[in-house]
């Protein structure tokens, strides 16, 4: 690895020789491998107890592990049973824990590709809404893709920027701003991001940054709280931007408590009193970054944009809920919360409490709630996405249980011959933990595995 000359003498400076030289000597080792466990699939679950080389100190669901496996080919992966997070960024479910004791309404604005979204479900409590937001539409494919394998109802993912957000009269209690970057903090596991550091890049990421800021701030209720988060070392990007929306936003830095065991850092710049915390290499053990957390007082609402004009989705398709759709419910748990909202040719079921709001807001809706289905001539397919959910009731259909060769096959989308099982759709699981669907035809099934999520790599 050579970094450039101008960041390693930016950056001896900012830290000090004796953290300069930790972190140096930590950046040319190899990344370490961590995972993130799903509160509720990984239950009872030992997931690589034999390769587990600790937990991660600041997120009670992480685990560090002392090789990297070949996740790819593990089904209870794409079973959604566990995440592999960088442990520096599971620091957020630390943070939504020490701030959030009831159940509020948050946004993910710069969300893919869903680890900080899927980490603050962890940590939210029950009855809390989420929206993910992606402004990039490949990768909020990728976020949707995660969060439904994650599995949980009270999500709502969205390809918007953040001036929608700003223009759409949505208001949240809590906001997180992982903005995007310069990448310091990722370059032992991303070489591409060296190739791409200059002054130039900081200086423009900096702007970038307070505009996605400003909006996030609009969005924010007063008494709201916003997580400010880089995956990068430099000042400008850090503690400056910390700064300014302290005395142009008005926003109150807040502490979160930590443990002096844990190595995080405070801010770098002398004379500099407001709480921040730095993950660097060699001193904590994960990639950089840097996160702080403001909140918002009463009349502190900055500038306001004029609410984006749209027009209510017109009752139809959309909103229209036949029997045979109340029926496709019952493939849920608790289907009495739910009701029946069409997207396109999809049928959600979104809960009762949040439906009406979030499907009349003017976002461009990438999924919410739950999947259950797309129509197939007369048919109603079941969705993949409710295979994985949480509220899935797996008594609703005919289940295969699968060895791991034939997950593998299944998750490459491979024709399947289904033995004992009867006629119709069925649900394949792994080692109990759903999989998705296939449509059993007596000599074959047809794989309804997504064709953009198959497994492409070979062994």
């Amino acid at each position: 690895m050579i970094l450039p000359e101008s960041f390693c003498e930016r950056t001896r400076h900012l830290l000090g020789e004796h953290r300069w030289t930790l972190m140096e000597r930590a950046l040319r080792e190899p990344s370490p491998t961590s995972i993130r466990l799903h509160p509720v699939k990984a239950a009872g679950r030992s997931l690589f107890a034999d390769l587990r080389d600790g937990q991660v100190a600041w997120c009670e669901e992480g685990y560090y592990l002392r090789e990297r496996p070949a996740f790819t080919f593990d089904p209870l992966l794409h079973g959604g049973a566990y995440y592999v997070q960088e442990a520096s960024s599971m620091f957020v479910s630390h943070v939504v824990r020490q701030l959030i004791t009831h159940p509020v309404e948050v946004l993910d604005m710069c969300a893919a590709p869903g680890g900080k979204s899927t980490a603050m479900l962890s940590a939210l409590p029950s009855g809390s809404l989420l929206y993910s937001n992606e402004p990039i539409r490949n990768r909020a494919n990728i976020l949707a893709e995660n969060l439904a394998k994650y599995g949980h109802r009270d999500v709502v993912a969205t390809n918007n920027y953040p001036k929608d957000y700003r223009r759409s009269g949505l208001r949240f209690d809590l906001i997180l701003t992982d903005v995007p970057c310069s990448g310091e903090g990722m370059f032992r596991k991303d070489e591409g991001a060296i190739g791409e550091w200059s002054l130039q890049h900081v200086r423009q990421c900096q702007q970038l940054q307070r505009e996605i800021v400003e909006c996030a701030w609009a969005c924010l209720r007063d008494g709201g709280w916003l997580i400010y988060s880089t995956c990068t070392f430099n000042s400008e990007e850090n503690e400056d931007n910390l700064r300014w929306i302290v005395e142009k936003l008005g926003g109150e830095p807040q502490e979160i408590g930590i443990a002096p065991d844990w190595g995080i850092q405070g801010a770098m710049v002398d004379g500099y009193d407001y709480p921040c915390y730095r993950f660097m290499p060699g001193l904590t053990k994960g990639e950089g970054l840097f996160m702080a957390v403001v909140r918002k007082k009463a009349g502190t609402h900055g500038q306001e944009m004029k609410p984006k004009e749209y027009t209510p989705r017109k009752k139809g398709r959309e909103t229209r809920s036949t029997a045979s759709e109340q029926q496709a419910l019952e493939w849920l748990n608790h289907a009495e919360e739910y009701e029946a909202r069409w997207m396109g040719d999809t049928l959600y079921a979104l809960p009762k409490r949040w439906a009406s709001r979030v499907c009349n807001s003017p976002l461009r809706i990438i999924q919410a709630g739950v999947a259950i289905g797309t129509t197939k001539g007369k048919d109603l397919v079941p969705d993949h996405r409710l295979a994985l959910s949480m509220d899935v009731r797996t008594d609703a259909f005919a289940q295969v249980a699968l060895d791991q060769d034939q997950a593998i096959s299944y998750l490459r989308r491979m024709a399947m011959v289904i033995d004992n099982a009867p006629k119709g759709y069925v649900l394949f699981t792994y080692q109990g933990l759903p999989l998705g669907f296939a449509k059993n035809l007596g000599n074959r099934a047809n794989n309804l595995y997504p064709n953009e999520w198959r497994i492409r790599s070979i062994r």
